[in-house]
């Protein structure tokens, strides 16, 4: 694993309850503990309305956890407010999955390239041709893209555009969530590539969101797999094939569709579907869809515990 002065992000005991309707409560984060750590990426997985996104969002400042601190650089982020968190954002920035929705669509790509960089005061209006082709020239676009609108570019040119304005800043940590769910997989192969030449080229610290596991197993240094809200196995990426042993990070991956697999083998699939957020079972949270569901399993929740350097997982059957 990664030598812990490298820690350069780390969530602590971080819960996010939602109220709803009949008094309930909507819990999206339970006690989530990860760290990122410097020049690495963490790959965080699970199915829709796991939680994903609402964990990484506190990681940019778009949401405050109820409990829990965040720290970067040993500073408590989600106590930051005013001046002091408008300054933290050029720190930690994000690549949204729909880039036509988070660029203004009256704006040409030089002027969306050039906002955050105007906005803290890095260049003066006249040079806003120079700094936007020395972006574009970084994601492997042409300069004379800088003159063009969003909707006049692919979804991966848009995309491109994206990672240039997130990175602008010289972020010490870029967010990408879901970054290349809606491109083709050629498209998602070429910037992924891209990403992973600069983060070698940045030393880049990376959390990417995503629901296919087997993208997050070739990209992340290590894997946060999460269900319902909880984290139930972190493991390196290039270990996650042949080592995990969570029962449904298993199924993850036995669910992947490659087409060096042997094809005698039927696709795994997990039984029923996942129960609502609003009412999550007591114990473990897939005990409804594990095959080896024990009495505990339904009474007490399982801590997440470290089984060797790196790789931790909560399931009482390892415990």
């Amino acid at each position: 694993m990664f030598e812990e002065n490298e820690v350069i992000l780390e969530a602590s005991h971080v819960t996010r309850r939602f109220p709803a309707s009949g008094g309930r409560t909507l819990v999206a984060n339970n006690d989530i503990n990860l760290k990122m750590y410097k020049g690495k990426t963490l790959g965080l997985v699970g199915e829709s309305g796991c939680g994903k996104s609402t964990f990484m969002r506190f990681l940019v400042s778009l949401d405050v956890p109820t409990e829990g601190e965040i720290l970067y650089r040993g500073k408590d982020i989600t106590k930051l407010k005013g001046e002091e968190l408008r300054q933290n954002r050029q720190n930690i920035q994000m690549v949204f999955q729909d880039p036509s929705a988070s660029f203004n669509p009256k704006m040409k790509i030089r002027d969306i390239l050039c906002e955050p960089l105007l906005n803290f005061g890095r260049i003066k209006a006249s040079e806003k041709d120079a700094a936007a082709h020395r972006l574009l020239k970084m994601v492997e676009l042409p300069e004379d893209f800088a003159k063009r609108y969003p909707h006049n570019m692919s979804g991966g040119q848009r995309q491109r555009v994206a990672i240039a304005r997130a990175l602008a800043l010289e972020p010490e940590i870029l967010i990408m969530d879901e970054a290349t769910a809606a491109l083709d997989v050629s498209v998602q192969k070429t910037i992924i590539e891209l990403v992973a030449k600069l983060q070698r080229e940045k030393n880049i610290t990376i959390g990417f969101i995503c629901h296919d596991i087997a993208l997050v197993q070739s990209f992340s240094h290590w894997v946060a797999v999460m269900y319902l809200g909880n984290i139930v196995e972190v493991i390196s990426g290039e270990d996650i094939a042949v080592k995990s042993v969570h029962p449904y990070t298993k199924a993850l991956m036995g669910s992947v569709f490659d087409i060096h697999m042997d094809f005698s083998k039927p696709i795994e699939s997990i039984e029923s579907e996942a129960p609502s957020p609003l009412d999550t079972p007591p114990g473990c949270p897939f005990q409804s869809r594990c095959e080896h569901c024990m009495d505990i399993c339904c009474t007490e929740r399982p801590a997440l515990t470290e089984l060797e350097q790196g790789h931790s997982v909560a399931c009482h059957l390892f415990h």
